[in-house]
């Protein structure tokens, strides 16, 4: 039988103030999942639903936090109506029995979802498939990305965010490229993508037809095939890839990339990826900021499916969504610029501005009620 329950985080050093951290049990389908509620003062928390195989519940628990928290914040500078939220199921996708992933585990989940009576509204992230959305939508009407959307060129095309991710991404890269050497010309400009899923790919093609010269890894073979030939692309080792002699890293896998020790190792001068929580500390960003390396803070270049998401809902084509995603230049460049205006790192601006929205917020609707 499906059980929630709210567990108190306030002494986590990762809790901020954080509306709801709600744990989803049901023993009959295996479903262990938690749903984290940061924020949802602008509107519905919207965020994507993650499975992993955590090392123990307290990444599970830590996780969950930093990427509703994130979700407030990616949401409140791409100025959307949302609030943040995430989720998390336990387990391994393709590793049965324990935690395996199936119809059964899927529909409980969403009825955990429904439960929430619309404040949280479940979207894709890493082990979750747009097929698998739909399985959770069949307890509950509160998911997104799931519907087709016409695309810029009028095709209709999947509800799957990722190609707007993609977009966002290679657009923040432009954008840092700008702000640091005065073009936002990709030709002969060498890339260093680790992860090449459904983000990465497509951020690697977009490059690709642009001109730049590839370095990727990625622990899947199967994610590697499809650029084993290609010109200007070669395959390195994942836990090296951060080391590579290039213009820009690309994180696109999961997050916790940039620490101390890798930091110390990086030889872009430009950091731009769709991994969320790519920092593994708010010290990282000060250490990128020392060593001279321009950071797109995560939550600004991976905005793109969101704002996706959003769009569509509200009826909008592809032609105003790639209009919206391309506005992440702009958000990104006056992060830059106040950055080197006030010598603090990009993360430390980014997330300066994303409070003050979401305080303007709270004092707004507390006026109101």
């Amino acid at each position: 039988m499906l059980s929630l329950q709210d567990i108190d985080c306030r002494d986590l050093p990762d809790f901020d103030q954080h509306e709801r951290v709600i744990a989803c049990r049901d023993p009959d389908t295996g479903l262990d999942a938690l749903i984290a509620l940061h924020d949802t003062t602008r509107g519905p928390a919207l965020g994507g639903v993650r499975m992993h195989a955590y090392s123990d519940r307290g990444a599970a628990v830590t996780d969950v936090l930093r990427l509703a928290q994130g979700m407030s914040y990616k949401a409140a500078l791409a100025d959307l109506p949302l609030g943040g939220g995430k989720a998390v199921i336990i387990g391994a996708p393709a590793a049965p029995p324990a935690g395996a992933k199936s119809s059964t585990l899927l529909h409980a989940f969403g009825r955990a979802v429904h439960a929430l009576n619309g404040a949280y509204l479940a979207g894709q992230d890493s082990g979750i498939t747009v097929n698998d959305l739909v399985e959770i939508g069949t307890s509950t009407p509160h998911t997104v990305g799931t519907a087709a959307r016409q695309a810029a060129d009028g095709r209709s095309v999947s509800g799957d965010p990722s190609p707007s991710t993609a977009r966002g991404v290679l657009v923040a890269i432009q954008s840092a490229l700008d702000h640091r050497q005065g073009s936002s010309s990709l030709a002969g400009v060498r890339v260093a993508i680790q992860g090449l899923g459904a983000v990465g790919a497509k951020l690697a093609e977009a490059l690709l037809d642009a001109g730049a010269v590839l370095t990727v890894a990625d622990v899947r073979a199967a994610h590697l095939a499809p650029f084993q030939e290609r010109t200007n692309v070669t395959i390195v080792d994942g836990a090296t890839i951060h080391r590579s002699d290039v213009d820009v890293f690309a994180p696109c896998a999961l997050g916790g990339v940039l620490n101390a020790k890798t930091i110390r190792q990086i030889k872009a001068r430009v950091v731009a990826g769709a991994a969320n929580n790519q920092l593994a500390t708010a010290a990282d960003a000060d250490r990128l900021l020392q060593r001279g390396i321009l950071y797109a803070p995560d939550y600004v270049a991976n905005a793109g499916g969101l704002i996706q998401l959003y769009h569509v809902r509200a009826g909008k084509d592809g032609t105003a969504i790639n209009a919206s995603v391309d506005g992440i230049a702009a958000t990104l460049r006056r992060i830059f610029i106040e950055s080197d205006a006030e010598s603090v790192s990009t993360a430390r601006v980014a997330d300066a501005h994303a409070r003050t929205l979401l305080k303007q917020q709270h004092r707004s609707h507390s006026r109101v009620a």
